[in-house]
């Protein structure tokens, strides 16, 4: 299996890649992982200017010699270049796996919608520079191989699932990238934001029709929470379940996702 590695949002140091390859090469030595050069490159916050980063994912998606194309990190940058890319993309593109989460879920969505590959929400290559980072990229690897069950979020079912952080989700509402939520479970995380602002977050995705048609939504973990001032005084289980109620969408419990290196894997659609 060949699998790319591109940075849509922002970059990846060459260290973290060469530790990336180097682990791959010793747990899976019948893969052979490619950093894409532009991963490296800065421009602003960026990972390079906006038409870099789409031409390097559209080349990657478009080269038949890939099986894979992996986001490298998330961060901030997809939304700026998704459109672009998602009209470029060939009848390789079709043929690809796309793993990613976070920020990439911008870009996941368009796949989605637009029924280009396999897309799943999943760890990225920088994840190994978390605590048990190296568990993260082995979960990716055993599921891009083998479909290993074992790195999917172990409560789905027979209904078609997505995955997306919360954020950006309810950025993703309303525009030419949201995918068809209907019918699906949906399973949502958040990082680095105050809960007044999962709260606010909440109240917008809830009040989405697009939101109302899904089958359930699930909780996943809301990691590094800013504390409030005054005490917000509800937890995130607190603030999913009373939107959820006040909305009429079924609240269907935790899941196992998040912004740290026990990450699952959710395949989006119906598992196969």
């Amino acid at each position: 299996m060949r699998i790319a590695v591109v940075a849509p949002s922002t970059p990846i140091a060459r260290t973290t890649a060469a530790r990336v390859q180097s682990f791959a090469s010793r747990a899976f030595p019948g893969v052979e992982i490619v950093f894409h050069p532009q991963c490296f490159d800065r421009h602003n916050h960026f990972a390079g200017t906006d038409a870099a980063r789409a031409e390097a994912f559209v080349a990657t998606a478009n080269d038949a010699a890939f099986d894979v194309l992996w986001f490298a990190r998330g961060g901030y940058g997809c939304c700026r270049v998704a459109e672009d890319v998602l009209e470029r993309l060939g009848p390789a593109a079709r043929d690809k796996i796309y793993l990613g989460y976070s920020d990439a879920g911008f870009l996941l969505a368009g796949l989605y919608r637009r029924g280009i590959g396999t897309v799943a929400h999943g760890p990225m290559p920088n994840d190994i520079l978390r605590v048990g980072g190296e568990a993260a990229v082995r979960r990716a690897l055993a599921w891009l191989t083998s479909r290993d069950p074992g790195a999917v979020e172990g409560g789905l079912d027979e209904r078609p699932a997505m995955a997306f952080n919360l954020t950006v989700l309810g950025h993703l509402l309303g525009t030419p990238l949201a995918p068809d939520l209907s019918g699906h479970v949906l399973l949502l995380e958040d990082v680095s934001e105050h809960m007044y602002r999962t709260d606010r977050a909440m109240f917008h995705v809830t009040s989405s029709p697009a939101v109302q048609s899904v089958a359930g939504i699930r909780l996943g973990r809301c990691s590094e929470v800013p504390v409030n001032d005054p005490d917000f005084g509800e937890s995130e289980e607190e603030v999913f379940r009373f939107w959820c109620a006040r909305a009429g969408i079924a609240y269907l419990g935790r899941a196992d996702i998040g912004h740290d290196a026990d990450n699952k894997i959710v395949p989006f659609g119906a598992r196969k």
